[in-house]
């Protein structure tokens, strides 16, 4: 098991903080639930690649972000965990523009089917038009914040100094 020091910690923290506060904010108007969203704090989803540290916080602040979800208690639990699966996967990506695929893809195999369900109530036509039109919506929102947003931060923080220490060694 990996051990966390202090400064991954508090990255950590941070990371939990800004994912449930821009999850938040983006609720307030609407765009952090649902098929069509853009949840801004999935920039943050690609940060693993370049420190790992941070995937424990992205859970955290994904888990409290749920805790408004109109979709309840399994939301909360299969958004939390699909968090934490494309967090986990990014952490071995292998070049910068793979990091947005685990987010991307891991939540529209997880979120789609439980969010048709929410609509369909039952596994019928109603359900797979409404699955297909939510994995057609949330691809392209996740992926333009994933790799607009996402591409702006892996390109911008690993030329700052403090963060430096806390970047995963590339061999």
């Amino acid at each position: 098991m990996r051990k966390y020091s202090v400064r991954d910690l508090t990255l950590a923290a941070i990371v939990a903080a800004l994912y449930a506060v821009m999850g938040y904010f983006g609720s307030v108007f609407g765009l952090t639930f649902g098929p069509v969203q853009f949840r801004f704090a999935e920039a943050l989803t690609v940060l693993p690649f370049l420190y790992p540290a941070t995937a424990p916080g992205l859970v955290v602040g994904c888990l409290i972000t749920n805790l408004l979800s109109p979709y309840g208690p399994v939301d909360v639990i299969f958004g939390t965990l699909a968090t934490a699966i494309a967090a986990w996967l990014t952490t071995k990506m292998t070049r910068w523009y793979l990091a947005a695929l685990p987010p991307i893809l891991v939540n529209l195999v997880i979120l789609t089917p439980m969010w048709a369900w929410a609509e369909a109530g039952a596994f019928n036509q109603a359900f797979l038009m409404s699955l297909g039109w939510n994995a057609a919506t949330f691809v392209l929102t996740e992926s333009m914040v994933c790799y607009v947003l996402g591409t702006v931060l892996l390109k911008v923080l690993p030329v700052l100094p403090g963060l430096k220490p806390a970047q995963r060694q590339v061999a």
